[in-house]
């Protein structure tokens, strides 16, 4: 499978409006990148970062990836104008969705290797940005998220006329499936078991699937 790269996407933090009050700072407002590469690190794709540390950015979540795919049923369905970086993502891709890529899978983009870690949990900030207080819940029902990657090996990666290339298949839960396990009651057990029990999957998310465990 290849995923061809419609946009890099990049920003640092900046107020995108206000919420119960307090200005809220969040690197959702992201443009995209004109360079003809950019450097990929651990935590961040180079000129981009995170304003809220305990739950967004780190190594499980490095890269944020979203397929363009979905935008025509925002569009026509949701009357959501689309464009690279609507949903605040770093890389705007086409080719698959979250029915097609696995927890684990591997993606080489230029001398960078990411892996699939965990879907996209919708927040407030979505709303903000989007000026669309239904936005997390449309995101949430539809299991319409993206997902990010953590990047196993750092480099360089191209910008434009670019494709990641899936070079490893973990056969594990597709992201879909890791997010309705978290956030969908009605996810029969045994894919919440699996789901739980995937090596590739990031702590944070594994944590609350195995909390519905519990229950």
């Amino acid at each position: 499978m290849e995923l061809r790269l419609v946009s890099v996407n990049v920003g640092l933090p900046r107020e995108i409006g206000v919420y119960l009050g307090a200005p809220v700072l969040s690197g959702f407002g992201k443009t995209p990148v004109a360079a003809p590469s950019v450097f990929v690190g651990l935590t961040n794709i180079e000129g981009d970062a995170q304003a809220d540390l305990t739950v967004h950015g780190g190594p499980d979540k490095a890269v944020y990836c979203y397929p363009a795919d979905h935008w025509p049923w925002w569009e026509r369905e949701k009357a959501l104008p689309c464009r690279p970086a609507s949903f605040g993502e770093n890389l705007t891709v086409e080719g698959a969705d979250e029915t097609m890529v696995t927890i684990g899978d591997r993606f080489r983009w230029g001398d960078a290797l990411l892996e699939v870690s965990q879907p996209r949990a919708p927040c407030f900030k979505f709303a903000i940005y989007a000026k669309r207080a239904d936005g997390p819940a449309l995101m949430t029902t539809s299991g319409r998220t993206g997902w990010y990657f953590r990047v196993v090996r750092e480099g360089r990666a191209p910008v434009g006329n670019s494709t990641l290339v899936r070079e490893s298949m973990a056969g594990g839960p597709t992201v879909r499936d890791a997010f309705m396990a978290a956030l969908n009651a009605r996810t029969a057990a045994d894919i919440v078991r699996r789901v739980a029990e995937t090596p590739a999957l990031a702590a944070s998310w594994r944590d609350a699937v195995s909390r519905r465990l519990q229950r």
